[in-house]
């Protein structure tokens, strides 16, 4: 059964998600929540084309299906920089001295944004 059409609904939620805690000043989350649009987004291309997904880095899972010619081009560099927020968007002791929600700024969540919306057009393009 083809689960990606699910996998890339919730992705779209996700980004939503993170445009909305952006607004509401919840910068690590809004960081988080556009990795993991990304993330689900990029799994629902792996599972069209047959695969299956595994792990969370955005970058390892577009990796996966450059590796095997199942697509080209992928922002990898997007990809790159949102996997830096899988961990440290949530965790006191992976930022030092400090917690996520003090130091996360809306520049920082903005980008993870504009980052996550470019994988999750690519994906859309390949599941068209």
């Amino acid at each position: 059964m083809d689960r990606s059409h699910d996998w890339f609904k919730q992705a779209e939620r996700d980004l939503a998600h993170a445009r909305n805690a952006r607004d509401a000043g919840d910068q690590e989350w809004a960081a988080f929540a556009a990795q993991q649009a990304a993330e689900k987004a990029v799994k629902a291309v792996i599972l069209r084309k047959g695969g299956a997904p595994w792990g969370h880095s955005v970058l390892a899972l577009l990796d996966a299906l450059e590796e095997h010619a199942l697509l080209a081009d992928p922002p990898v560099e997007a990809a790159s920089r949102l996997d830096k927020h899988y961990m440290p968007s949530r965790y006191p002791d992976s930022v030092p001295a400090s917690y996520p929600g003090r130091l996360y700024t809306r520049g920082e969540a903005e980008g993870a944004i504009e980052d996550s919306s470019t994988v999750v057009e690519w994906c859309r393009g390949h599941l068209a």
